[in-house]
């Protein structure tokens, strides 16, 4: 019988064309290590695509550029695009076509078909759907398909009609692919992925290299963490003797903050509360701090980045901030079981379950409350 692995290998050499996706937090791990299967793949003759949900944090700013330097970053779309075509097929036998046209009149598109000789009925017309473009999907760092986001939410079908290869190391994995490469002693999914072809080290070259050491320098905080393994330093070791671009990696992560970013990160901290003995962690954002501190809401993703990873004892992280006098935001990062999506339903909350923005009708004052109570609820809940 043959194991996960051997089962991923033979799905993706008689796969036509892949798709490789990732959950829509937009964490460098999972960006880095979907590339990474890419690159692998393109260079063992495979086609395949990349596409990701825009970032739940900030949809203004579809792609972070923290990672932005990786190699074919620029090639990640926000949707599946062509998914399947519709065909209208007509019968030629009773009569021969001499000319096509076709017009646009408002909702309705129509053809125009000139006959040659005879005449076309009704009966000679017919539609059809042809099969889904891809015919095989790598989730990854995805603990569900619905942290996918939008490209989930719109393409269902697909994603339980094609099979799905799910590659993740989160406790949180649902195991829900045909193919599960999951491994929770793993310290990133970029681990993962060396792991998977390290046999085939002849495709690894710098960019792959870089790509997945990256994700690992992400999920370890620059070597910091306490899942931090000597498996893992062996594979970083390697790496690097692949040509991975260390210096440069830690030169955009952690060498090029700007000042800007980190008052703004001090005045998330000033204003930091929480509830439930830290399972809620919860910080106000205003107009005047983005004016103070020269940013804007472009910056808002490094500073929930920096909140998840500096409490993991939280099981829900709210950030509320002002759009305008009367109207505001509150990006959600939140754990398995709370479902944040049907919670706050009520604020018309996009994205996923662990990651979703609430759109706020009033100044934040006037909902905070009510939306924090509601968290409370779902924390104690879950508890219970």
């Amino acid at each position: 019988m043959l194991n996960a692995s051997q089962q991923f290998f033979n799905q993706l050499e008689k796969s036509n064309n892949a798709l490789v996706v990732f959950a829509n937090d937009w964490n460098g791990d999972a960006v880095a290590s979907a590339l990474a299967i890419l690159l692998i793949a393109r260079k063992m003759g495979k086609k395949i695509d990349i596409a990701a949900s825009p970032d739940w944090k900030n949809k203004q700013t579809e792609k972070n550029p923290l990672w932005s330097f990786l190699p074919s970053f620029n090639e990640i779309d926000n949707k599946i695009a062509n998914l399947r075509k519709f065909i209208v097929s007509l019968n030629i036998k009773n009569a021969k076509v001499s000319q096509i046209k076709y017009l646009v009149e408002k909702d309705s598109l129509n053809f125009i078909i000139s006959p040659a000789e005879g005449w076309f009925s009704p009966e000679d017309i017919s539609t059809s759907e042809s099969g889904f473009k891809y015919d095989l999907i790598i989730t990854i760092n995805s603990q569900d398909l619905e942290s996918l986001g939008e490209i989930y939410y719109q393409n269902i079908e697909f994603f339980y009609q094609i099979t799905v290869v799910n590659i993740d190391h989160q406790v949180e994995n649902e195991d829900y692919g045909q193919i599960n490469l999951t491994d929770l002693n793993a310290v990133s999914a970029s681990e993962i992925v060396y792991e998977l072809f390290k046999e085939k080290e002849n495709l690894i070259d710098e960019d792959i290299a870089t790509c997945l050491l990256l994700g690992i320098i992400v999920k370890t905080k620059n070597f910091k963490s306490a899942n931090l393994t000597p498996k893992t330093l062996l594979n970083t070791s390697k790496l690097i003797s692949l040509g991975a671009k260390r210096e440069e990696i830690i030169n955009r992560l952690y060498r090029s903050r700007d000042f800007k970013v980190l008052k703004l990160w001090g005045k998330a901290l000033s204003n930091i509360r929480s509830e439930q003995n830290g399972l809620l962690v919860y910080s106000t954002i205003s107009q005047k701090d983005f004016m103070e501190t020269g940013t804007d809401k472009n910056c808002l993703s490094e500073i929930i980045d920096e909140l998840i990873a500096n409490l993991p004892e939280a099981k829900m992280i709210i950030v509320f901030t002002e759009e305008s006098a009367e109207k505001s935001k509150a990006l959600v990062y939140s754990q398995k079981g709370l479902e944040p999506l049907t919670l706050f339903k009520d604020y018309q909350a996009s994205g996923s379950n662990k990651f979703c923005q609430l759109e706020i009708n009033s100044q934040i004052e006037e909902n905070k409350e009510k939306i924090l109570t509601l968290a409370q609820k779902a924390l104690a809940k879950l508890s219970s």
